[in-house]
């Protein structure tokens, strides 16, 4: 049995999630199944959207609005889910959607410069989630507490390098290896994509802490929608990933 002290690397899993949903009645309760469903359909959602928006790419203006539309609009449910996660049965796929729309403009844009670069990094996403999924169940990748504090500290460093380069971007200083195709900056981007991939391992192992304490139905939608938080990361960081050595 996993204890509540679980930690996890992804903002929309964290353990105070699950220790207060243990205190709400209800006879329906959160399983590994429906958790699963729930996440085949948000992403059957994602690709459709996003399908739908890729060929707007070449439309300046309806670029524009699905791509900004989609983030931040996708950023604005995704604040309300992970604050109000009983709604997460409703917003998960209105997010979903939202993000769809953001990455059929991203990966369009990305096609129109590098042909075929998208479809080596859905099947490259794709393949870190079987991946990830096969050695957190066979036991190769054991999230032990010290697995965790790492994964965690490396997310958090992360998102504080990225922080910091958004609002040098603003005073108008580039940090060029963060974006040139220069063996620094695939190196970084590599160590990214390694790091959302271990962050996976933590979703998995979130989601099951789920399903054994019994956590509300709803709590489905809510691990369906941390896992696809993950996934979009990944995608975005592959996807930045080939195109720097596409570059070279």
């Amino acid at each position: 049995m996993h204890n509540l002290g679980y930690k996890t690397g992804n903002p929309a899993l964290t353990a105070s999630v699950f220790r207060d949903a243990m205190g709400q009645a209800g006879q329906d309760r959160m399983t590994l199944s429906g958790t699963v469903h729930k996440t085949a359909l948000s992403l059957l959602i994602l690709i459709m959207a996003g399908s739908t928006t890729w060929g707007l790419t070449p439309d300046e203006s309806m670029f524009n609005i699905a791509m900004w539309g989609g983030m931040l609009g996708g950023f604005v449910v995704a604040m309300v889910i992970i604050f109000k996660k009983h709604l997460a049965p409703m917003l998960t796929p209105v997010y979903a959607l939202l993000e769809g729309f953001f990455l059929g403009a991203i990966s369009g844009m990305f096609d129109l410069q590098y042909e075929g670069i998208v479809a080596q990094a859905i099947i490259a996403t794709l393949g870190v989630l079987a991946t990830m999924l096969m050695a957190y169940q066979s036991q190769l990748i054991r999230p032990t507490e010290n697995f965790k504090l790492g994964v965690i500290s490396a997310t958090g460093g992360i998102a504080l390098l990225y922080l910091v380069t958004i609002i040098m971007g603003f005073f108008g200083m580039d940090v060029a290896f963060m974006h040139d195709s220069s063996p620094l900056s695939i190196g970084i981007s590599v160590f990214v994509v390694c790091i959302a991939a271990l962050n996976l391992v933590l979703d998995f192992d979130f989601i099951e802490t789920g399903a054994e304490v019994g956590a509300p139905k709803y709590m489905e939608w809510f691990g369906a929608f941390g896992l696809l938080v993950t996934l979009v990361w990944l995608y975005i960081e592959i996807l930045r990933l080939l195109a720097k050595m596409r570059e070279r």
